[in-house]
């Protein structure tokens, strides 16, 4: 496009601020620049410009000082306007940068020419223009990309002044524009986030805290009122002498953040309202520019009046729980939702002497439930509350004495009304004297059982002997001889069954306090030489080395004689049946001034550890062998104990095991 200068426009020429070459093209002719070298290399021949040597004054001077700057500069000059730059403008060019040098500035940037036409033909017509962030969608790489620059055109006059081409000066802005915009895009998602969030946030600026911002839910807080541009004290005058004034100025002055919990704060919500008392959790966080100085303050925070207010409920209604929990016999404990114990009654410190003020649950557990207990209890414990289901077990715990009782331990969740666990509630039942009562009828029931299997045996051995006995003499056989064995048989074994029903009635006798002694002064020899004559049989048939220590002056005791015969021969007889033939079976008498004490002992079978606390129960017997068939009922040992005890004494078993032999000692006053 041609541009012709009108006669208006004669005005002298722009005197540029910068310092003037003396010698006007000498960067063109001797220049160092990229461009420099390109000038003076370029082909002019097809140039609207001609040769640089050629060139106009103005020309020649818009050229050097543009070659000697390091902004990005360009010079349209002529009729056609062809295109001189400098090397930044070479960057800004991209991929037209050579082929542009010398070319007609339209056709150099035909793709944006319509929008920046209007300028050219300002700068043409000696109008001097500036433009910032201006849009253009240029092709530089073989495509169109959206740019943004700032720059100015200004007209280039000759020495008459008139208007030869245009010299522009310009930056590319794209980077700035774009972060701008992406920072703005930021700060509006940012703003909508704020705005959609559930908790209340408010931005103030100033030192007088004017709202730049305020969400939904601030301003559904403070109901609705019209806050923004206002200061606090002026949009919220109900607040002042609340400390929230004091504390704002204190964050803004000091740069010091303050957070606040369940803090009280009486809004009038409405105008024709009272106040009305909200709860409030919140963060005044300082705002900082970028010299580090506050400028404002950022609020977040959550309106929990509705928490606060049901746990002010449920403390109200856990007292209530506490004081009832208090009247009653048991242990009762509360725990919270997780499960934590954090409360228990009088019941408690009263059983287990812990001091009040002191209730480290993990520490209670450890210490006053029983360690063999407390791994089950726990596991199911926490089974319970994982599910939510309700809990029981049994435990052992810690007495102030050191004792330990068992408890039935039973806990159930409290539920608020939308079936949400609030806390636990349970109780601690000492059982102690049922699990005993519980004991003594198992052992009791287990005694009997095995008492009747005993029973039934022991009455069945000489059945088999008498039925026999008595199908010999149906055969009516004239032998005396064999009748006289048949007779000693039924004899032997009717002695045998008496001695039993005598022991049952003996036992039943004394467990009822039928029993009367019938006390008077004895001789021990002499007492302990009867039950021997008792005993001598079996321990003569079994070839037993018998012996007996017996002090040589006398020894008395008082006691009814018949008894304590047969509590001694109970013991030899013992010591007989459970020694094997061959063994040692020993008497010994310890006299002293208050006391004799007897001792029976034998190298027998001897007695178990598990045994041996039991074995003067009822029905307690060791286990049967083949030379010991005829054990009997278990009764001998339970009957020694009851009688010795009658006497005013005491009997003692002792035993290293099974193989080793036992020994019982009698002790008489």
């Amino acid at each position: 496009m041609h541009f012709a200068s009108p006669p208006i426009l004669q005005l002298p020429i722009l005197e540029s601020p910068m310092h003037l070459p003396e010698t006007p093209g000498a960067a063109i002719s001797s220049g160092h620049a990229p461009m420099s070298e390109l000038l003076r290399s370029h082909d002019w021949g097809r140039s609207p410009l001609g040769p640089p040597q050629e060139w106009p004054r103005e020309l020649q001077i818009n050229v050097d000082l543009m070659l000697g700057s390091k902004f990005p500069m360009f010079v349209a000059y002529g009729p056609q306007l062809g295109l001189l730059y400098n090397d930044a403008y070479a960057e800004v060019l991209g991929a037209k940068h050579p082929a542009s040098l010398g070319r007609r500035f339209e056709e150099v940037w035909s793709e944006i020419w319509h929008e920046i036409l209007p300028i050219v033909e300002d700068a043409m017509a000696g109008q001097s223009t500036f433009h910032e962030n201006l849009p253009l969608e240029m092709n530089r790489k073989g495509y169109l990309e959206k740019t943004w620059f700032t720059f100015s055109y200004s007209p280039v006059r000759d020495e008459a002044g008139l208007v030869k081409g245009m010299f522009c000066a310009c930056t590319e802005t794209t980077s700035q524009v774009l972060a701008e915009r992406q920072l703005a895009e930021q700060h509006q998602r940012m703003r909508q986030m704020f705005q959609q969030a559930p908790g209340i946030i408010a931005v103030l600026r100033e030192p007088d805290h004017i709202f730049e911002f305020a969400n939904d839910a601030y301003l559904e807080l403070i109901g609705g009122r019209d806050v923004l541009g206002r200061p606090v004290r002026d949009a919220l005058p109900e607040i002042a002498g609340q400390r929230f004034l004091g504390l704002l100025d204190h964050v803004f002055v000091s740069g010091e953040t303050y957070v606040g919990r369940a803090a009280s704060v009486m809004l009038r919500r409405q105008p024709d309202q009272p106040l009305e008392e909200r709860f409030v959790d919140f963060v005044y966080q300082p705002i900082r520019d970028e010299r580090g100085e506050v400028t404002g303050i950022f609020i977040e925070g959550s309106d929990v009046t509705e928490a606060v207010l049901a746990s002010k409920a449920l403390q109200e209604s856990e007292l209530r729980l506490r004081q009832l929990a208090n009247t009653i016999p048991q242990i009762a404990w509360i725990a919270d939702r997780q499960g934590r114990v954090h409360w228990r009654n009088d019941r408690w410190f009263e059983f287990t002497g812990m001091p009040r003020g002191q209730l480290d649950e993990v520490e209670a557990e450890r210490y006053y439930f029983h360690p063999d207990d407390l791994p089950g209890l726990l596991e199911t414990w926490r089974t319970a509350v994982a599910g939510g289901q309700a809990f029981d077990g049994t435990g052992r715990i810690r007495a102030a004495d050191g004792s330990y009782r068992t408890f039935y331990v039973n806990a159930a969740p409290l539920r608020d009304s939308a079936g949400a666990i609030v806390q636990w509630f349970g109780t601690n039942t000492d059982i102690t004297p049922l699990e005993a009562a519980r004991e003594e009828l198992r052992a009791a029931n287990r005694r009997k059982d095995e008492f009747l299997a005993m029973l039934a045996h022991e009455l069945r051995n000489p059945l088999a002997p008498i039925g026999t006995a008595a199908e010999l003499l149906k055969l009516g056989s004239r032998d005396e001889e064999r009748v006289r064995q048949v007779s000693d048989v039924i004899g032997r074994q009717v002695a045998h069954m008496t001695q039993l029903v005598d022991d049952l009635l003996d036992v039943s006798r004394v467990t009822r306090g039928l029993v009367e002694l019938r006390m008077e002064t004895l001789d021990i020899a002499s007492l302990l030489g009867d039950a021997f004559e008792q005993t001598r049989s079996l321990i003569e048939g079994r070839q037993h080395h018998f012996t007996a220590q017996v002090p040589d002056e006398a020894v008395f005791v008082e006691g009814d004689r018949t008894r304590l015969i047969q509590v001694f021969s109970n013991l030899l007889n013992n010591a007989a049946k459970y020694t094997p033939p061959g063994g040692r079976v020993e008497l010994q008498v310890r006299a002293s001034e208050s006391r004799v004490e007897v001792v029976v002992a034998d190298d027998g079978s001897g007695i178990d550890g598990g045994l041996l606390p039991h074995v003067f129960e009822l029905f307690t017997q060791g286990e049967r062998s083949p030379d010991r068939s005829q054990g009997g009922l278990g009764l001998g040992l339970a009957l020694v104990k009851s009688l010795v005890e009658l006497h005013g004494g005491s009997v003692m078993a002792r035993s290293a095991g099974r193989g080793s032999g036992s020994a019982f000692s009698v002790n008489l006053a």
